[in-house]
């Protein structure tokens, strides 16, 4: 390996580390904003004090989940100067105001409201607040529009033209914003922060449940998770399904990876399913394949006998890496499918009216708690490594876009980071735990500016 591919490695796995750590933040400060939104509309609907006390109970988490993830997002912000400077100089002025408006959109909305959410409601009173909950949840999902629509134009790329040192340069914004797989990219992904948070709070609120069957708050918020579930892992899936059919059209390599398909069937055989194999890149075939005749046409070309293009059709320079895709995807599916199988048997035990009272339920629940978000990592891993070895597809390779830095300086600033990363998601974990070692409580105490803010003084 050449010292440029053992550099382009070493920064690639340092944006991988820091790109997991941060979407999962991400997404789930979107997904308990819209939580809160819900459960302080349903108090003010309802009048009744368990939605506030669930409420201010998870406000805890969510101010802390936005603490923790603004630090992690200035480290990756920085990757873009330190480690892809070719990339900012090729697509700045693309990229650049997309992910302006995103840091707008994450400052001006959601932090100046959040100092609201937490302390503001005896002094703006109840509807004031309830604003400042709105406002906050919906900043958190324009932050993932303009950060989404940044990504997907590298996924697809369109609305531009390349002067004559080579940069991109805008021509239709309105085509760059909304380039063509963006809204798919945007539901998907947005439909998976809800999931992840649906997962998790199920998760802690049947562990709770575990240890005190009888609190009213924790069962409700159980229940809402529940039925979140039940509803969007089904939508998921179909905007699953439409977002490949729109891959398969734009990028032909990943979705071969992703199945695997070395060599086009016969005319008619239809594509088979391979529920397993282990993809070898050198040899440019599947060892130890399993797999059922045809059913993969049927969610590729929905029919029997459709077939895609196969990945020896395409140059070999231009294949993603096949076995991390391919695994990614099945286990980002098994995830999903396992969702959908946690909402159909809540459905059953509510018919049945146990579902607070199954253990094994209860269990299970506990179990998936991190499942929403390791499907979306899962999904995150499809997307960028299928998308290689292009940052902007089939126009900028990954390798053009890296920044004059040796192997060394990268894994330096990797240990670095990874000491950062220990010390804030390390206090920010113990908190977390203390928080949610305690189901919600009667009346529960809202969260208490400091001496400085009480009194006034800075």
């Amino acid at each position: 390996m050449s010292a440029i591919d053992s550099a382009l490695m070493a920064a690639r796995s340092q944006f991988a580390i820091t790109i997991s750590f941060h979407i999962v933040l991400a997404a789930l400060s979107i997904g308990l904003a819209n939580f809160l939104m819900v459960l302080e509309g349903l108090w003010l609907w309802r009048g009744r004090q368990i939605y506030l006390d669930v409420y201010l109970y998870w406000l805890k988490v969510f101010a802390l989940t936005v603490a923790v993830g603004t630090a992690s997002g200035l480290i990756l912000e920085y990757q873009f100067g330190l480690n892809w400077s070719r990339l900012s100089t090729q697509a700045g002025d693309i990229l650049g105001p997309l992910m302006f408006y995103e840091v707008l959109a994450a400052f001006f909305l959601e932090a100046g409201f959040l100092g609201i959410m937490l302390f503001g409601l005896k002094k703006v009173g109840p509807r004031l607040h309830f604003f400042a909950t709105c406002a906050v949840a919906f900043g958190s999902l324009i932050s993932a529009f303009w950060i989404l629509s940044a990504n997907s134009w590298m996924q697809t790329p369109a609305g531009y033209a390349v002067g004559a040192d080579g940069r991109f340069i805008a021509e239709n914004w309105w085509a760059i914003i909304f380039n063509p797989s963006f809204p798919y990219r945007l539901a998907h992904m947005t439909l998976a922060a809800f999931l992840g948070t649906a997962t998790l709070v199920g998760g802690i609120s049947a562990w709770q449940l575990l240890r005190s069957p009888r609190n009213p708050r924790t069962r409700l918020q159980f229940s809402m998770a529940l039925w979140m579930i039940v509803v969007l892992s089904p939508v998921q899936i179909v905007v699953g399904d439409l977002h490949g059919q729109h891959s398969l059209k734009f990028q032909p390599q990943k979705i071969a990876a992703i199945e695997g398909s070395w060599t086009r069937p016969p005319q008619g055989a239809g594509e088979p399913l391979r529920l397993f194999a282990i993809p070898d890149m050198a040899e440019r075939r599947n060892h130890w394949e399993v797999a059922i005749p045809r059913v993969a046409s049927l969610y590729l070309r929905h029919d029997l006998s459709g077939t895609i293009a196969a990945l020896d059709e395409f140059p070999a320079e231009n294949i993603p890496p096949v076995p991390i895709v391919f695994f990614a995807f099945r286990f980002m599916v098994g995830l999903g499918l396992l969702m959908v199988a946690q909402g159909l048997t809540s459905l059953v035990l509510r018919w049945r009216q146990r579902l607070y009272e199954a253990r094994w339920m209860l269990r299970g629940c506990a179990l998936m708690a991190p499942a929403g978000f390791l499907a979306m990592l899962c999904g995150w891993v499809v997307t960028e490594v299928g998308r290689q070895p292009f940052t902007v597809y089939g126009l900028l390779r990954t390798a053009d876009s890296l920044s004059s830095v040796s192997r060394e300086q990268v894994i330096g600033s990797t240990w670095t980071i990874l000491v950062f990363y220990l010390l804030i998601f390390g206090t920010g974990l113990w908190v977390l735990l203390r928080i949610l070692r305690e189901p919600p409580h009667k009346d529960e105490a809202w969260p208490q500016p400091t001496l400085a803010d009480e009194t006034g003084q800075s």
